[in-house]
């Protein structure tokens, strides 16, 4: 297919782009003089730009790409998982927010360490660095994809450009110039988004309702099928695993927990937790709502042969945007990514020093500690550009895969582990090294049994045990490594004595420190 030509005013817009990011870097390198002004800023960020940093911390090219992929091709069924994630946290940010501020000092993985031991803290947090180098991947993957498909040239230079800004981002401003970064990438989202389907909307013919009335006759709406088969990807599957995403991702997700240790209170990283919450789903909706507006315009409008669903977007904007807007549209999707794997970058050499590195290497000085983060965020960085080199060269289907093979068999089960471990002081350490051991072999099994490999009608699986095999969507693999995980894990620990354990780690001590502190406001009062 004909690679699509910018204007030289789109390149300058990009070009700029990229160089106020590098600035932000060098804004805030003065600063970053210590372990925890490196990574938590110190609390020098006002809860609203944490709240926006944690909206830009989860979008990312795959929102911007294949979210309206997904809409283009499909109907809204993927924005379940979405929109379970305010349903769930609305009811339990108030207590996991100021848990995590009180009992850990930088790595989310330490709570798992004082709750269950040593084995919990590097199996979860092992988890999480498998798990944001292939998510790392699909980013770099999809950016290379738009990139390659509007400027042309030469990809891999474009991917390796953009990585090491990441790197140096990092590498000069810390978590400070990330947040600040990520505050001017949202609202950038909001007027991409906003600007891209007003424009869609008036551009096809009939306006809103013919683009409602196509969506709506070719199955662009809804959220169906509606039905309990979990063989199959339903209403009901999505809710389930959105409910167990939304634990996951505010409850043990580095990248998230590590926004709200940045904020000065307790009250101020709450709020910055609703916010982000609050407005994630709005742009991951405008998202999805921009593919289905793109199917309605192309049914009235051609496209070009062989175009996949995730270009389809990147095509729009390149060919019906004016001279400018493409270029401004172009950096959001950029300033997506960076953004997105900055906060990736950042929180892996968080985890890098405090899981790891302080473990091998205990009692240094500070600076020494400061210098091995930088020594991790570059390292980590290269990494990352060369596992998007990879996905770049092999696809979805290449070396990519072992990755993400390694992700599924060994990152299961942490939700499991979080909510044992908050709503029961009964699981023990030992309950649950049997419980993740289950776990990994249940999702190994599960896995292996429900994975064809091999091209055309020669795929076959990689272990067939007949009618003993997985059979479930594999959206319900993770929701049933976590359920091993609280069975298994809490069953094993009734065969072990009941731990002695700090309050501070369990709902009920936040629940009865809560109430004590209501008690002596009114006696104060009283006074």
């Amino acid at each position: 297919m004909q690679k699509i030509s910018l204007h030289l005013i789109d390149y300058i817009i990009i070009i700029s782009f990229l160089v106020v990011t590098l600035y932000v870097g060098f804004r805030f390198a003065r600063r970053q003089t210590s372990l925890k002004s490196f990574f938590l800023a110190q609390g020098r960020v006002p809860a609203w730009a944490i709240g926006m940093s944690l909206l830009a911390t989860l979008i990312s090219s795959v929102t911007f790409l294949a979210y309206p992929g997904t809409g283009f091709t499909s109907n809204w069924i993927l924005l379940v998982q979405g929109l379970m994630v305010p349903v769930v946290l609305l009811g339990t940010i108030w207590f996991i927010v100021p848990l995590y501020r009180k009992v850990i000092g930088l790595s989310t993985y330490e709570y798992f360490e004082k709750r269950f031991g040593a084995f919990a803290r590097y199996y979860s947090s092992l988890a999480f660095v498998l798990r944001q180098f292939s998510s790392m991947g699909t980013v770099l993957f999809l950016l290379a994809s738009a990139l390659d498909y509007m400027i042309g040239g030469n990809t891999m230079i474009m991917i390796l450009i953009i990585g090491l800004i990441i790197i140096a981002v990092n590498l000069m401003g810390g978590i400070e110039a990330v947040i600040w970064l990520d505050v001017f990438q949202g609202f950038m989202l909001f007027a991409t988004g906003i600007i891209c389907l007003t424009v869609i909307l008036f551009s096809t013919d009939g306006g809103a309702p013919a683009v409602w009335q196509i969506a709506k006759a070719n199955g662009r709406t809804g959220f169906g099928p509606y039905d309990a088969d979990l063989t199959r990807l339903t209403f009901l599957v999505m809710a389930i695993n959105g409910a167990f995403y939304a634990i996951q991702k505010y409850g043990t997700d580095q990248t998230v927990v590590q926004r709200y240790l940045t904020a000065k209170t307790d009250k101020g990283a709450i709020r910055a937790s609703l916010m982000g919450i609050l407005l994630t789903v709005p742009v991951w909706m405008l998202f999805m709502f921009i593919g289905t507006a793109l199917f309605a315009y192309y049914q009235q409008h051609s496209l070009p042969e062989g175009i996949r669903a995730e270009q389809v977007f990147p095509y729009f904007i390149a060919t019906k945007l004016p001279v400018g807007i493409t270029g401004l549209i172009l950096s959001a999707m950029i300033s997506a990514a960076i953004c997105s794997l900055s906060a990736d970058l950042n929180s892996l050499a968080a985890v890098g020093v405090e899981d790891y590195y302080k473990k091998m290497r205990r009692n240094l000085p500070d600076k020494d500690y400061l210098k091995a983060g930088k020594w991790t965020v570059v390292i980590s960085g290269l990494i990352a550009i060369g596992i998007g080199a990879l996905y770049i060269n092999a696809g979805s289907e290449g070396v990519l895969g072992i990755v993400f093979t390694l992700y599924a068999i060994f990152s299961g089960g942490i939700v499991g582990i979080f909510l044992l471990g908050i709503f029961t002081a009964r699981a023990n350490r030992q309950g649950i090294t049997i419980g993740i051991i289950a776990c990994i072999l249940f999702t190994a099994y599960a896995f292996l049994t429900s994975t064809r490999i091999g091209t055309g009608e020669e795929k076959h699986l990689l272990l067939d045990l007949g009618d003993y095999n997985f059979k479930h969507d594999k959206l319900m693999l993770g929701v049933y490594s976590h359920l091993v995980v609280i069975v298994v894990g809490y069953i094993a620990s009734l065969f072990f004595p009941k731990p002695v354990l700090d309050k501070n780690l369990l709902y009920s001590g936040w629940k009865e420190a809560r109430k004590n502190g209501q008690k002596e406001r009114v006696a104060l009062r009283a006074v």
